[in-house]
Formats: C-alpha cells, sequence, structure tokens
C-alpha cells in the first residue's frame, strides 16, 4: 500500500467541506430532489417500537444471571441502543415532526434517549450543528480526535482500546475541545433519564439498568456497528474526508451509511437517501465508498496509515449567529 509511516498529524486543508458546493450543483441539475425534504411519517412508531421493545427486555432480563445479562445487553440490546442513537441523529435535523415542531422533535429525541440508560440526545444536537456546519474544523467539529489521541493510539493494540473506549471519547471530547454552557433541555434530557432509570430500578431491579446502560457502552465501543464511527470521516483514501457505506447494516441504522448524501442534505430522512444517490448517481458512484464496516475497523486496527489522525481539518470562521 505504498507508504506505511504512521501519520504524525491531521490532514490539513485550506479549502472549504465539498458538501456545500456539491449540494448545490446538484439541486440545480435535479431540483426534485427537494421533494425529498422534510419529515419521515414512520419514524416517529419505528422509534417508539424500539424503545417498547427494550423496555420490555428489561422485564425479561431482570433475573438473569449477569453473564447473560452482558450477552444479550451486547448481542440484542446494545444494537436496539445503538440504532436509537441514530435515530436521535435523524430526529436533530428534525425529520420526526418537520422544522415547524422543533420542539416537539427535541422532546421525542428525549423519549428516544429512554431505552440508552444515560442522558444523550440534548447534548448530542447541541454540538452536531457545529459537525455540519463546520466539518472538519479545528476546535469547533468535536468529531475529531484530538491531539493526544492521535499522538497515542497510533499501534494495533492501542487503536483496539481506542475502539472499545469509543463512547468515553466521544462523552468527555466535546468537553475538552468546545465547552459550552448547559442548555435547559440538556437538564431535562438528565432528569427524565435519570427518572426513569430509577423507575426501572425500583421496578425490576439492578440488572436491567445495567442491561441498558452495558448494551449502549458495549455496543458503541468495538461492535461491528460502531465501523460507521470510522467509516464516515478517516481518510483511507488522500484528498477524502466523507464515505458512504452501502452494505446490509443499513437497515439496522437508519441509512446512517448513505454519509455523502447525508453531508450533502441533511434535512432528508434516512429512509430517503438512496433516492438521493439513484436520481444523482453520477455524483456518488465514482467516489470512494465502503463495503463492510468489519473491514473498515479491521484496516483501521491493522493499517499503520491509518488511526485517530486519519482525518482531513480545516480553519473555520465561525458562522454569525442568527
Amino acid at each position: 500500500m505504498g507508504n506505511r509511516v504512521a501519520r504524525e498529524d491531521f490532514e490539513w486543508v485550506y479549502t472549504e467541506q465539498p458538501h456545500t458546493q456539491r449540494r448545490k450543483e446538484i439541486l440545480a441539475k435535479y431540483p426534485e430532489i427537494k421533494s425529498l425534504m422534510g419529515p419521515d411519517p414512520h419514524l416517529k412508531w419505528i422509534v417508539s417500537g424500539m424503545v417498547f421493545t427494550q423496555l420490555l427486555a428489561c422485564y425479561l432480563v431482570k433475573d438473569l444471571s449477569w453473564k447473560w445479562i452482558f450477552f444479550w445487553a451486547y448481542a440484542f440490546g446494545g444494537c436496539i441502543n445503538h440504532s436509537l442513537t441514530l435515530a436521535i441523529h435523524d430526529i436533530s435535523h428534525n425529520v420526526a415532526f418537520g422544522n415547524k415542531q422543533a420542539r416537539w422533535n427535541r422532546w421525542f429525541a428525549i423519549f428516544a434517549n429512554l431505552p440508552i440508560g444515560v442522558p444523550y440526545s440534548a447534548s448530542f444536537k447541541k454540538y452536531h450543528i457545529d459537525h455540519h456546519r463546520y466539518l472538519g474544523g479545528d476546535s469547533l467539529d468535536v468529531d475529531i480526535p484530538t491531539d493526544f489521541e492521535g499522538w497515542f493510539f497510533c499501534t494495533p493494540l492501542r487503536k483496539l482500546l481506542w475502539l472499545f473506549l469509543q463512547p468515553l471519547f466521544y462523552s468527555l471530547r466535546p468537553l475538552y475541545v468546545n465547552p459550552k454552557a448547559i442548555t435547559r433541555m440538556e437538564i431535562l434530557n438528565a432528569l427524565v433519564q435519570f427518572s426513569i432509570d430509577l423507575i426501572i430500578y425500583y421496578l425490576w431491579g439492578l440488572k436491567p439498568v445495567i442491561y441498558l446502560i452495558a448494551g449502549t457502552i458495549l455496543c458503541l465501543g468495538l461492535h461491528p456497528i460502531s465501523g460507521h464511527f470510522i467509516a464516515e470521516h478517516y481518510m483511507f483514501l488522500k484528498g477524502y474526508e466523507t464515505y458512504s457505506y452501502y452494505g446490509p447494516l443499513n437497515w439496522l441504522t437508519f441509512n446512517v451509511g448513505y454519509h455523502m448524501e447525508h453531508h450533502d442534505f441533511p434535512s432528508i430522512p434516512g429512509c430517503r437517501l438512496p433516492m438521493v444517490k439513484k436520481i444523482a448517481a453520477e455524483y456518488y458512484d465514482n467516489l470512494p465508498h465502503h463495503q463492510s464496516w468489519i473491514r473498515v475497523l479491521w484496516d483501521f486496527v491493522f493499517d499503520d496509515t491509518l488511526g485517530p489522525y486519519s482525518r482531513v481539518k480545516r480553519l473555520c470562521k465561525l458562522a454569525k449567529e442568527s
């Protein structure tokens, strides 16, 4: 694969992110894509079914031994919880109830958060806006690893550990890179979440609570679905900072794999992103993409040229708040 030397810094670029220009070109050529924007009428029912499935699972696991708690947390419950984090991602773009019902989307995200066990949705919304507006932005896009992560997690064993600890880094990194004031919605998110956790503990004991939280931690870490964290923006080919994945796990993840399409059109719900690729095929078919998240994880760990430093980074000017 050519040069096998590990990276010692990010890939600094001095151009705008590619999605803005591609969005303009595609809309000029295919204005019908605008009809794909707007809420997904099925999302609220799918998410509600997932939430109630996990609440039922809490009842079913309450008398299991600890080894089975962790088995089902990893094999079943965590998959649902990871999928719910991606539903929350979609909801953060107001595709559950539409832009005119922004508050309904925020509250529904708190409802979708319940099986995850820890408050997540309100903080995610706060930072995810910056990820789209300032993709790769130094000190703005908290999806970018820190310099310490890039320097330290540079060997296969350390990168494996880093993948396992992904939930920890995603939780703590924003507090270091771009700290923001706690919002009222974050406080409400925490109050609702911990209240439900206490109710589950009161009704069925500690094991269901551990089942939920362990599933979240394990399946946001070293798990096949977590391949999307690496696949989306880690630079597998020089000059390309966003990649799509077109494999079967999109069925479980609200099409988060269609990531180039998503960044081009954030207001289009995941269920309609395949239509974007179909309509504007010439803009996507020849771009590098992934077919396996497991292969992504394998290559990330064992390819010396890949690591937390394998990200495109740029300096961004702060947009003026309206």
